[in-house]
C-alpha cells in the first residue's frame, strides 16, 4: 500500500492532496491488468472508477474512432464518464501490457467536494471548463461530428435541361435512382465548365414528380424534363453535418437532398443514407403525422413525441438536434392540421401564412412549451368577406394544437386573437410602431414576434417580415437601446460569492427555474446582438455566428456564449427527459442538490458568461430616452 501511495504523490492531481487521503486512495484502489491490444473501456459502458495508468500505455478514442489522446504513466482516464451519467463517453485501449489502478466513483466524488485543485484538474478551468464539458458531448454523438461528404456513396446523376422526360426516367432505371438533378444544357455552361463540377444545378425530378406531373396529367414523354422539374429545391454543402442534413430533410419532408461544393452539383443524400447513422425515430413522427386524417388520430400521437425526446437525449444528441428536431415535429402538426382544416373549411378564399412565433420559429423548442402563432393575411382581406372563414381556421388549427400536447398560449399569443391575423402590410405597420416607439409593451411583444417562420401558405411573405424587422431595427439605435435594457430583466441566479439563488414559488420552491433564468435571457441577449449585426437567422447558435463574423462581441466572448447557451440548454433537457422516464410532468425547474459536482459547477461557469454577457450589453448599446 505504501508504494501505491508513494506513486500516486508524484501525480497531479494526487501531488496536492494532504498524506490522509493519499493514505485513503492507497488502501481502497484495486488494481486492473490489460493485455496489449485488448479494450480497456467501451464507449457506452457504465464506469464507476478513475483510472490512472501504473504502467504501459493506453489510447483514448471519439466515439467515431476518431484518436483523441495516448497516455502513459501517471495519466488519468475515465473522469468525463464519472462526471457525466456515468457512461464512458471515450473509448480506451491498451497499446502495450498496462496495469492501471481503479479509485472508486465514491473517493472520487468525495475529492471533488473537498478539495478544489482536484476538482479543477479533472474538469478544467473557467469557460476553458465550460467549454470540455459541451465538446465532450458534441463528440460522444455521430451526427455532430460526421460530414456530409464521408457518406455519399455515388456520384449524382445528372440530366440537361433540353433532356426529354422519356430520357431522364430511362437513365433513372439504368442507374437504379429514383431522382435525377437537373442541369443547364450544354451551349448554357459557363465557358470551360466540364463534369459535375463545372454544371449549374437548375432543379430535380423524382419517381414521385414522374407519376405526378407526367402520367397523371397525360403529359407526351417528349415533354422536356424542365417543364416538370422541382426548381425550388434545397441544398447543402458537402462540409456541412449529418445532423444538418437530418434536420433539413425533416423540416422540408423531403427523401432526396441535392449537396454541392463550391455550387455544383457532387452528389445527392437519400434518407436511406443517413439510417446507418442515426435512428428515423424522427423521421417515422414526421411521417406518421402527415399520414393522420382526423384531430383524434393526431393526438395519439402526442405521448410519441415525448418518447422521440427522450431517445434523442439517451443518444446524446445535443441541444440544435434536439431542439430543430421537435421544433420540425411541431411544424408538421400545424401543417397537417391546416390540410386537414382546409378540407373541412374548404379552400381558403384568398392566399395566408400560418406563422410560427419564439422557440419553435428558433428551432429551439422543447416538450415543456405552449403554442405561439399568428396569421399573414393577403392584401386583398376584407373582414366582412374572409373574416369568419380564417376565424374558425384559426380555432379548428389552435384547439388541435392544444389536443396534441401544445397549450393554449396564455397570454393569448395565438391566430384565434383577432389583434394577430393581420395583411402584411399591417404587420410591417405594427412592427414599424414597436421599433419606432419601444415601450414596455412594444418591447415584450418584440421579444416574442422578432422570432417568426412561415410553416404553411405563403411562406416567402415571413421571410420579407423578417428582412424587413431586421433592417428597420438595425438601423434605430433607440430601440436597440431599449430592447438591450429590456433583456437585462431576467438575471442569472447566482448570489455575491456566486452561490446559486433558489426561486421562491410555491410548487418549484428551492429550485431553478433553467428556462427563465437562463436559456431565455441568454436568447435575449443574442436577438439584440443578432438584430445589430443585421443577421436574418432565428437559430440562437446561427445567430450568434453572423454576430462572430460582425466582430460585435469582444474576442473570445461568442464561443464563451454558445457554450453557455449549449451547457444550460443541456441540463435542462435532460431534466425534462429524467421527468418523462419518471412518469412525471416535465418542467423547467432544477434542484442544485441533485446536479453532480460536475454539473454545479460547469452550470455556476455557464450563468456567469450570462451574467458577464448582460453587462456587456449596457456598455455596447447606449441610445438616448427613457422607457415610457
Amino acid at each position: 500500500m505504501l508504494e501505491i501511495q508513494n506513486f500516486l504523490a508524484r501525480f497531479p492531481p494526487f501531488d496536492e492532496l494532504p498524506e490522509s487521503a493519499l493514505h485513503q486512495a492507497a488502501s481502497q484502489v484495486e488494481i486492473s491488468y490489460f493485455r496489449s491490444g485488448s479494450e480497456v473501456l467501451k464507449y457506452g459502458d457504465e464506469i464507476h472508477d478513475l483510472y490512472i495508468v501504473r504502467s504501459g500505455a493506453v489510447e483514448v478514442y471519439r466515439r467515431n474512432g476518431e484518436l483523441y489522446n495516448r497516455l502513459e504513466e501517471g495519466d488519468l482516464f475515465g473522469q468525463i464518464g464519472l462526471l457525466m451519467q456515468n457512461r464512458v463517453r471515450f473509448p480506451v485501449k491498451a497499446i502495450e501490457d498496462t496495469l492501471v489502478y481503479c479509485l472508486p466513483e465514491s473517493l472520487f466524488t468525495e475529492y471533488c467536494e473537498q478539495y478544489e485543485h482536484f476538482s479543477d484538474f479533472v474538469e478544467v478551468e473557467d469557460t476553458s471548463r465550460l467549454r470540455h464539458a459541451v465538446q465532450a458531448s458534441a463528440d460522444s454523438h455521430s451526427l455532430a461530428t460526421v460530414r456530409i461528404a464521408s457518406i455519399l456513396t455515388r456520384e449524382p446523376t445528372l440530366a440537361t435541361a433540353d433532356t426529354t422526360v422519356q430520357q431522364v426516367a430511362r437513365k433513372m432505371v439504368a442507374e437504379q435512382v429514383s431522382y435525377a438533378l437537373i442541369t443547364a444544357s450544354e451551349s448554357e455552361q459557363p465557358i470551360g465548365g466540364k463534369g459535375a463540377q463545372g454544371l449549374s444545378l437548375l432543379g430535380m425530378i423524382t419517381e414521385h414528380d414522374l407519376s405526378e406531373r407526367v402520367i397523371a396529367d397525360g403529359r407526351p414523354l417528349s415533354t422536356p424534363i424542365s417543364e416538370v422539374m422541382s426548381t425550388e429545391i434545397e441544398t447543402l454543402d458537402a462540409n456541412a453535418y449529418v445532423y444538418e442534413a437530418m434536420m433539413l430533410m425533416l423540416r422540408h419532408n423531403t427523401h432526396h437532398l441535392p449537396i454541392v461544393n463550391k455550387g455544383k452539383p457532387v452528389g445527392v443524400l437519400e434518407m436511406t443514407d443517413i439510417v446507418r447513422y442515426e435512428s428515423q425515430n424522427s423521421l417515422l413522427i414526421v411521417n406518421s403525422i402527415l399520414q393522420q386524417q382526423s384531430q383524434d388520430d393526431l393526438a395519439k400521437l402526442a405521448d410519441q413525441v415525448h418518447d422521440c425526446f427522450v431517445r434523442m437525449v439517451q443518444e446524446d444528441a445535443n441541444s440544435h438536434m434536439i431542439g430543430s428536431a421537435m421544433a420540425i415535429i411541431g411544424r408538421t402538426f400545424k401543417q397537417r392540421l391546416l390540410e386537414l382544416a382546409e378540407e373541412a373549411l374548404g379552400s381558403p378564399p384568398i392566399p395566408y401564412c400560418f406563422l410560427a412565433l419564439g422557440s419553435m420559429a428558433r428551432d429551439e423548442q422543447l416538450v415543456v412549451t405552449d403554442q405561439d402563432n399568428a396569421l399573414i393575411l393577403d392584401e386583398t382581406f376584407q373582414t366582412e368577406q374572409h373574416g369568419d372563414y380564417f376565424e374558425a381556421l384559426a380555432n379548428w388549427v389552435c384547439d388541435g394544437l392544444n389536443r396534441c400536447g401544445y397549450p393554449y398560449c396564455a397570454g393569448q399569443i395565438m391566430a384565434t386573437n383577432p389583434q394577430w391575423r393581420k395583411t402584411l402590410q399591417e404587420w410591417k405597420t405594427c412592427f414599424a410602431q414597436w421599433i419606432d416607439h419601444p415601450d414596455p409593451q412594444a418591447l415584450l411583444n418584440s421579444s416574442i414576434f422578432f422570432d417568426l417562420d412561415g410553416v404553411w401558405g405563403h411562406t416567402h411573405w415571413a421571410d420579407q417580415l423578417n428582412a424587413f424587422i431586421v433592417e428597420r431595427a438595425r438601423r434605430n439605435k433607440r430601440f436597440l437601446a431599449c430592447l438591450a435594457r429590456n433583456a437585462l430583466n431576467r438575471t442569472p441566479p447566482l448570489g455575491f460569492f456566486k452561490d446559486f439563488v433558489m426561486e421562491k414559488d410555491g410548487r418549484h420552491n428551492n429550485s431553478i427555474n433553467l428556462k427563465r433564468r437562463g436559456t431565455a435571457p441568454l436568447a435575449d441577449v443574442i436577438r439584440v446582438h443578432s438584430l445589430a449585426a443585421g443577421s436574418v437567422a432565428r437559430n440562437s447558435f446561427e445567430r450568434l455566428d453572423d454576430i462572430i463574423d460582425a466582430g460585435i462581441l469582444p474576442e473570445g466572448r461568442g464561443p464563451d456564449l454558445r457554450d453557455a447557451m449549449e451547457f444550460i440548454s443541456m441540463v435542462r433537457i435532460r431534466h425534462q427527459a429524467s421527468d418523462l422516464i419518471a412518469g412525471r410532468v416535465a418542467d423547467n425547474n432544477i434542484e442544485p442538490e441533485n446536479l453532480s459536482a460536475f454539473e454545479r459547477r460547469n452550470l455556476k461557469d455557464a450563468f456567469q458568461v450570462l451574467s458577464q454577457a448582460q453587462n456587456f450589453l449596457k456598455f455596447r448599446y447606449q441610445g438616448n430616452g427613457p422607457l415610457k
